[in-house]
């Protein structure tokens, strides 16, 4: 005889709903109430492994946990492959991080970006930062080719249409919006430097909420920067977090600006660690130097640092840079005045 099909049980999921904005946010992330709070903030970077283990991620995230308001997901930078940016994101939400999902439209066209941030928004990702992307040439795997359906600009304004008017870029309807802060990155030392602040401005008119800069080793250029950045007004219309790194010798700095693009490190640096009895000890010293420096510059609402392969250095740069404790002795004001 024939067995009876028994009728499923019905699909009841453990599920948490996401978090919900405050008010006057535009997403429920750590970076965003920390800025809007009006506090220094400080994001780092998570560099992906060469793995399918979630606890390759935690590993390298564990540093950063105390230290960091978000956590950058780097999507194959440099045209190379590693865990995914959205793999990263989703296991940092997991475990109650704050990740930055960054996207490059060298990889995916614009039917899949859309999806992919419907996804993380989902996933409880709160922080999005667009990216055009470098070119697969400078990659491990030249022979890929390469997608730029979109560039930043356009990937800003779609993201912002898609949160701000509940549309996907075709113009049909979201049932539900992402609830994303939206930044954008900036080269603000290399020439042509009269040009930099203005694609700034152009980004935070697209929609950009924030910006991460790219290394900066020269702080008077940066300062020049900055000024043309508040002559346009830039800085009223997105938080500006200023990026940082500690060099480990000469020999990796002079790499850096013949190797990687965006970045100019000045002789003067690379002398310096060239003296130096302790390159990578000089070389934390200048790092936490220029967060100093940074924190002095009006517009700069805080930094970014980015330690490849070197996160259990983020946590002494950050503590000796006095952030920290500037930030615990404001909230302690904050308190005590409202009391």
């Amino acid at each position: 005889m024939p067995q009876s099909i028994q009728t499923p049980e019905p699909f009841d999921p453990v599920y948490e709903e996401p978090l919900q904005p405050p008010e006057g946010h535009k997403s429920a992330s750590k970076l965003e109430r920390v800025l809007r709070k009006g506090l220094f903030a400080v994001t780092a970077e998570l560099n992906p492994p060469d793995s399918a283990d979630p606890r390759d991620v935690f590993k390298a995230a564990e540093p950063l946990r105390e230290i960091a308001d978000a956590i950058n997901a780097t999507d194959a930078s440099g045209a190379n492959c590693h865990m995914s940016s959205m793999g990263i994101s989703s296991l940092l939400s997991r475990v109650g991080l704050s990740p930055v999902l960054q996207i490059s439209c060298r990889d995916r066209n614009r039917i899949a970006i859309q999806g992919d941030v419907l996804g993380a928004a989902a996933l409880g990702v709160g922080n999005v930062l667009c990216l055009t992307g470098d070119g697969v040439g400078v990659g491990d795997q030249p022979g890929a080719k390469p997608v730029f359906d979109f560039d930043c600009m356009s990937l800003l304004r779609t993201l912002k249409t898609m949160r701000d008017e509940g549309t996907f870029l075709s113009g049909r309807k979201l049932t539900t919006t992402p609830k994303i802060f939206l930044g954008a990155a900036a080269n603000p030392c290399i020439p042509p430097l009269e040009w930099r602040a203005d694609r700034l401005e152009k980004k935070a008119v697209a929609g950009a909420d924030f910006i991460q800069t790219n290394y900066v080793y020269d702080i008077e250029v940066f300062k020049e920067y900055m000024k043309r950045v508040r002559d346009l007004g830039s800085h009223e219309k997105t938080f500006i977090l200023g990026g940082v790194g500690p060099l480990a010798s000469a020999k990796s700095a002079r790499w850096m600006r013949t190797n990687v693009p965006g970045i100019h490190v000045p002789d003067a640096v690379v002398e310096r660690l060239e003296k130096a009895e302790k390159p990578g000890d000089e070389g934390k010293k200048i790092c936490i130097e220029l967060i100093q420096q940074m924190r002095e510059i009006e517009g700069i609402a805080g930094v970014h640092v980015m330690a490849y392969r070197r996160e259990h250095l983020v946590g002494e740069i950050i503590e000796d840079s006095g952030i920290l404790k500037e930030r615990i002795d404001a909230d302690t004001n904050k308190r005590a005045a409202a009391k």
